[in-house]
């Protein structure tokens, strides 16, 4: 019998701790009150790997890459990997079927080390550099996306054998209150407009170089959309563009690739995109606006990031201290923050935090859990409910942090960065090791390489 066993209490009090929208889908609650992924207790992992450290359910990466396949029948998934992006990720990916954009030259060089065929890569960047565009198109990646006239002319120069490309034009979809980050509109630094002629003249450009061929159109209209509706407008936008081009040119393009930013939730109660509302959007908008213009049915693209990758990982921090202010708040401060995460100070990001290492039926406080930065806005969450009775040692574990933790991560006051532990079916792995201060140091010229004396 197990204490749970006695107070059958308990559980329904354990396995609240745990919002199935929130957390990763194998994520639970043991005997002992700790918080599991992977069947791997979380206090296991801060104990072999120290904190703070990513942890990365490889079972639920790779069901909800599984499930865009399934339910986007006919559209290609493509994985957005400045998300996430490690060789095993890279792999994961591949084996799942799926393709990989790339926004870099180091997430070029990244997938590729993972095994990821090129012809499966697409290229992005609104400023990519010769030797980006020069890297891409000697390794055969199957689409480079054109974000400016100056590509299209670097293109020109060094393309040795036909490189199939596509354009990034801006729809001019105001999505201001429908999510965290607007792409789409006129006034930023994306794409092409069809204002002014600015798509027009890029379509021009390409046609007339013999090596580069225009396949299709991208769009990206923001990011944290949970509406369907609106890639129903994009879709109707870009689909009356594509007919122009045709009606100009003769040139029939057979590939629409509308982007990302799928909304999740971070917290409980938060909206997120449903896959089949937006299958049945997709369906219907090509539908009509196929029949409207009298053009073929494109092939549809998606690049899904964060909608795979959040709710995979979770991040565990040892609290440090706990200091409540006099008429003010409460702050439970850790051993990391906003070098391992700076969404917070970003964006405001907001996220679940539980208690991973024991089960507590007492009251609760209002806190804010603050990171260990010399700033005032290093915080992982404000105004989230810990026990009351938490104190220095406990282990935190904040959900939802799959996504832009890792890849934005820095190393701000010369602090390391986290290693990633990959865990399933009970069993954890190192994907990524911790960043050492002799790491930060070897790439200081003016450093000796003597002996370092610290703990590292």
């Amino acid at each position: 019998m197990t204490l749970l066993d006695y107070l059958p209490s308990l559980h329904h009090a354990a396995a609240t701790r745990i919002d199935p929208a929130i957390w990763p889908l194998t994520a639970g609650v043991d005997d002992l009150g700790r918080l599991c992924v992977g069947d791997v207790p979380l206090t296991d992992i801060a104990d072999e790997f120290r904190t703070p450290a990513y942890v990365l359910d490889e079972t639920d990466f790779r069901q909800r890459l599984t499930r865009y396949r399934t339910t986007l029948r006919d559209t290609e998934t493509v994985y957005a990997a400045k998300a996430l992006l490690t060789t095993t990720v890279a792999r994961w990916v591949a084996e799942e079927g799926a393709g990989v954009d790339v926004s870099s030259g180091g997430e070029l060089a990244t997938a590729l080390a993972g095994g990821v065929n090129p012809s499966r890569i697409i290229m992005h960047g609104n400023a990519k550099s010769l030797d980006e565009l020069n890297d891409a198109a000697e390794v055969g990646v199957g689409r480079i996306v054109v974000d400016s006239l100056m590509e299209i002319a670097y293109l020109a120069c060094e393309v040795r054998r036909p490189q199939r490309v596509l354009i990034r034009v801006t729809p001019d979809i105001d999505i201001h209150g429908h999510a965290a980050v607007t792409t789409g509109v006129n006034d930023q630094k994306f794409g092409f407009t069809l204002a002014g002629g600015h798509a027009a003249e890029a379509v021009k450009r390409i046609l007339h170089q013999p090596l580069l061929e225009l396949v299709g159109l991208h769009c990206h209209i923001g990011s944290q959309i949970t509406d369907p509706a609106l890639y129903g407008q994009a879709i109707r936008t870009m689909i009356a563009a594509m007919a122009d081009i045709r009606a100009r040119h003769g040139v029939i393009l057979h590939e629409l690739n509308i982007g990302g930013g799928h909304g999740i939730p971070y917290i409980t109660g938060d909206p997120e995109l449903g896959l089949a509302a937006l299958a049945d959007v997709i369906d219907d908008s090509l539908d009509w606006a196929c029949a409207s213009e009298r053009f073929p049915r494109p092939r549809i693209v998606v690049e899904p990031g964060r909608a795979v990758s959040a709710r995979a990982g979770v991040t565990l921090y040892r609290v440090v201290s706990v200091k409540s202010q006099t008429g003010g708040r409460t702050f439970v401060a850790v051993d990391g923050g906003m070098s391992d995460n700076p969404r917070v100070a970003l964006y405001g990001a907001k996220y679940t935090v539980a208690l991973a290492n024991r089960h507590s039926v007492g009251p609760t406080n209002i806190v804010t859990v603050a990171g260990c930065h010399c700033e005032s806005g290093d915080e992982i969450a404000r105004d989230v409910e810990l026990p009351a009775d938490i104190h220095p040692g406990d282990l935190l574990a904040v959900a939802g942090t799959g996504a832009y933790q890792h890849s934005m991560a820095s190393n701000y006051n010369m602090v390391g960065r986290p290693p990633i532990v990959g865990v399933r079916r009970g069993r954890a792995c190192e994907l990524v090791r911790r960043e050492t201060t002799a790491d930060m140091l070897a790439r200081d010229l003016g450093w000796s390489g003597g002996v370092l004396r610290l703990h590292d």
